[in-house]
C-alpha cells in the first residue's frame, strides 16, 4: 500500500461508505462521511481491564501488573507536562470530549459542531504525549480509591460483578475495572509508562471518525501530530478458564428496597475466526430478544405474577476473550424467578423458537443496525467493537441478514446448560 492510500468500503444493503486509510504512522483510520449536524471522533486502544499479563514478541518473560491498571491510565492521559488541563483545551475549541476503560478497550473521544481539526488534533496529541510523575500517581491514586469506595456502595455493580466472579474462576474479566484500593497503591509511574508504550503503540489503536468531514481533513491532522512507530505484536493472558462455573450462587445484602438478580450463563465455545464470533453475536441477540424480550412468554407470565418488575432485562458479550448471557432485574423471590428460567430453557430446548418468533427479532435487529448509522456516535463506538474484535459492521449486516432459526438453536442448545449457570442476588439489609 502506498503511503496513505485510502480504500473505500460500501455496504450495498445499507447504502453507507467508510474510507480506510493505514497511516504512515501505523494508526488504523476510518472515516464514516455523515452529514449530520454533530461530528463524532473515537481514538481507541485494544487495552482494557482483562490486560494485566502480558508480553511483547521476543520478551522471554511475562509482565503481570495491579488490577484497575488501564482505567487509571485513562484518568492519567488527560494531564499534560505544561500542566494545561485537557478539557481546557477543547473548551477553546466548543468541543465535548470524554474517556472511557472497558474490560478489553480504553477509548477517548469528543464531539463537535465546529473546529473539528483543531479538536481532533487536541485528541491525537494528548493521547499520545504521556506525562507520568511520582507525585501525580500518588495524588491521582488518592481521587481513584475515593472512586474506588463509591462504587462498592452501588448495588448494580456489586451485582454485575458477583455474577461474574462466581461465573469464572480465571478470567480476568471477573476483575472490578477500576481495580481496588489496595491493587492501585501498587501503581508507579514506572509501571504506567510500560503499559502505555505497551499498548498504546499505534499499531494496536484505531481512530474512527463519523460526521460531516472529509479524508483530507482527517489526513491533515494526523499527519500534523503523529510520528511513525514500530509494529508490536502483543500477547495478553487471560487465565485459563473450565467449562463450569466458578459458583452456583453468588449473595450479598446491601442497601435495597428489594432483591436484585441475576443469572448468568457463561459460555467458553469462542471460535478463533471473527466472523463466526459476529455470527454468534448476532444469533445471542436474536436469542435474548426472542427468549426475554418484552413479547416474550417468560417476561410477561412472570410480570403478570408480580415475580419480575419493568427493570427486568437481558444483554450479552462475546469476543475473542470472553463471552456470557445476563437476565437481570428485581424480584421479592429471586430463587423462584432462577427455578423458572431453568424449566423455561429445558422447554424452549425441548420444543424450539418459531420461524415467526425468529423472523421478527431478526428483522428487529437489522433495523436496529440500519438505524444506528443516524448517529454519528452509535457509527463509531459499533464500529470501533468491531474492529477491534476482528471483525467489520458491514460484514455483520450481511451476517444477520443470512442467519437461520436453526443456528440460533444450534447455539441456545450447547449454552444453556445448568453446570453454566449462576444466581448472583443483592438482598436487602435485615
Amino acid at each position: 500500500m502506498n503511503e496513505n492510500a485510502v480504500i473505500t468500503r460500501e455496504s450495498t444493503a445499507l447504502k453507507e461508505k467508510y474510507y480506510y486509510i493505514r497511516h504512515k504512522s501505523g494508526l488504523d483510520i476510518y472515516v464514516f462521511p455523515k452529514k449530520l449536524s454533530t461530528t463524532y471522533a473515537l481514538f481507541g486502544t485494544r487495552y482494557g481491564s482483562i490486560d494485566n499479563t502480558f508480553r511483547l514478541k521476543g520478551e522471554p518473560e511475562y509482565t503481570v501488573v495491579p488490577d484497575g491498571i488501564a482505567h487509571f491510565l485513562e484518568h492519567k492521559m488527560f494531564e499534560n507536562e505544561d500542566g494545561e488541563d485537557t478539557f481546557l483545551r477543547y473548551a477553546r475549541t466548543g468541543a465535548s470530549a470524554n474517556a472511557y476503560t472497558g474490560f478489553n478497550i480504553t477509548a477517548y473521544l469528543f464531539s463537535c459542531t465546529a473546529n473539528f481539526s483543531q479538536s481532533l488534533e487536541i485528541l491525537l496529541d494528548f493521547v499520545t504525549s504521556p506525562y507520568f510523575t511520582p507525585e501525580t500517581v500518588a495524588k491521582e491514586q488518592g481521587i481513584i480509591a475515593q472512586e474506588i469506595r463509591m462504587g462498592e456502595d452501588n448495588p448494580d455493580r456489586a451485582l454485575l460483578f458477583g455474577m461474574l466472579k462466581a461465573m469464572y474462576a480465571r478470567n480476568n474479566v471477573r476483575l472490578e475495572i477500576a481495580g481496588t484500593v489496595e491493587s492501585i497503591s501498587k501503581i508507579t509511574a514506572d509501571v504506567l509508562y510500560k503499559c502505555y508504550h505497551t499498548f498504546y503503540n499505534l499499531s494496536n489503536m484505531a481512530l474512527c471518525v463519523s460526521g460531516d468531514v472529509t479524508v483530507d481533513e482527517v489526513l491533515a491532522a494526523a499527519d500534523r501530530v503523529l510520528k511513525a512507530q514500530p509494529e508490536l505484536e502483543i500477547e495478553s493472558v487471560y487465565g485459563e478458564e473450565p467449562a463450569a462455573v466458578s459458583a452456583p450462587r453468588f449473595t450479598r445484602k446491601m442497601q435495597v428496597a428489594k432483591p436484585l438478580f441475576a443469572i448468568g450463563i457463561k459460555d467458553i465455545v469462542i471460535s478463533s475466526d471473527p466472523r463466526e464470533r459476529m455470527r454468534k453475536n448476532a444469533a445471542l441477540t436474536i436469542m435474548d430478544d426472542i427468549l426475554f424480550g418484552r413479547s416474550s412468554t417468560f417476561y410477561n407470565e412472570l410480570y403478570a405474577e408480580g415475580l419480575i418488575s419493568g427493570s427486568f432485562g437481558c444483554w450479552s458479550e462475546h469476543n475473542r476473550a470472553y463471552s456470557f448471557n445476563s437476565v437481570s432485574g428485581e424480584s421479592r423471590d429471586p430463587e423462584e424467578v432462577y427455578r423458572r428460567f431453568c424449566e423455561y430453557m429445558e422447554t424452549v430446548k425441548r420444543s424450539g423458537i418459531s420461524e415467526e418468533d425468529f423472523e421478527r427479532a431478526r428483522r428487529v435487529l437489522y433495523s436496529q443496525l440500519v438505524k444506528s448509522f443516524d448517529s454519528t456516535e452509535e457509527i463509531a463506538n459499533n464500529f470501533l467493537g468491531y474492529i477491534f474484535d476482528g471483525g467489520d459492521i458491514f460484514d455483520f449486516v450481511d451476517i444477520v441478514a443470512a442467519l437461520t432459526r436453526e443456528d440460533v438453536m444450534t447455539y441456545l442448545r450447547a449454552m444453556f446448560q445448568t453446570p453454566y449457570y449462576t444466581l448472583a442476588v443483592i438482598e436487602p439489609l435485615d
